[in-house]
């Protein structure tokens, strides 16, 4: 970083995935990040979901974050979807690859991907 434009134009390309994580939307993503989690790979696919919401255009209205444990280790990492009005969907077993699969079909065009439900892993 050499100057003030440097530095603000790192600020501007930072602020969308700000947003993303502590913004207001109607509907939030959020990943189970406890030690559980990280192990069986939420880092990347909470990444993945950043990314793709943002390549999406959908910063106004999705919001991702991370929780804590869900209690459900075996089946990690595990992914929450709130929508208002609408049910939890629990998105298990997810890779980074699903992400953008679940963005695509579920987060951009409201149908639920569920094949990686919790409900089909019983």
């Amino acid at each position: 970083m050499k100057s003030l434009a440097e530095l603000q134009a790192i600020k501007d390309k930072m602020k969308n995935k700000i947003v993303l994580r502590e913004g207001t939307g109607d509907v939030r993503v959020v990943v189970g990040m406890a030690t559980c989690g990280i192990a069986a790979g939420a880092r990347p696919v909470l990444n993945a979901f950043v990314e793709e919401v943002s390549n999406a255009g959908l910063n106004e209205k999705v919001t991702v974050s991370q929780t804590g444990c869900v209690g459900y280790c075996q089946l990690e990492p595990i992914v929450e979807v709130y929508e208002a009005g609408k049910e939890k969907v629990t998105y298990i077993h997810m890779t980074a690859e699903k992400a953008k699969e679940i963005v695509e079909k579920h987060l951009k065009g409201g149908k639920v991907v569920a094949e990686y439900t919790v409900t089909d892993a019983n």
